[in-house]
């Protein structure tokens, strides 16, 4: 798909963007709540507080990727498969597990906490960008990433 239109896809993650934005601006101003994701598994799964109804945690969630799903069968998408399923599992785990260590993950720091000037979600977003860039440098610098 995006080989036939190499300019598309800046506009497409544009496009992206904007809907992540208007749905975050959405869940902020209707329901009072922020669309942190890892926050909404949390009260899906009765592990965190807060008041929305585990039938809207899990509605949103459900959601994910039927919206994924949409998008991918419009657009003619084939997904790809990096890993596999164990090593895909851990990764899930570990971001699991930092998402609760950093109170919060990088759809409800970066998008959210940041749009609310929020200093502990600044902080949070430097950080998380900040590794990814010393983390693809290091695999730069041994030859990992080709």
């Amino acid at each position: 798909m995006f080989e036939a239109f190499p300019y598309a896809q800046p506009l497409h993650g544009l496009a992206g963007g904007i809907l992540i934005g208007l749905a975050a601006a959405m869940m902020l101003l209707g329901a009072g709540r922020i669309a942190g994701v890892s926050g909404i598994t949390a009260r899906a799964l009765k592990i965190g507080s807060g008041d929305m109804s585990m039938t809207s945690a899990w509605s949103f969630l459900v959601g994910l990727p039927i919206g994924a799903a949409i998008v991918a069968l419009a657009g003619g998408w084939q997904p790809v498969q990096f890993a596999s399923w164990p090593v895909l599992v851990i990764a899930g785990l570990l971001v699991g597990f930092g998402t609760r260590l950093g109170s919060g993950c990088t759809s409800g720091h970066g998008v959210c906490g940041v749009s609310r000037f929020s200093q502990r979600s600044i902080v949070a977003t430097i950080t998380f960008i900040g590794a990814g860039v010393a983390t693809v440098f290091i695999l730069n610098l041994i030859g990992g990433m080709q």
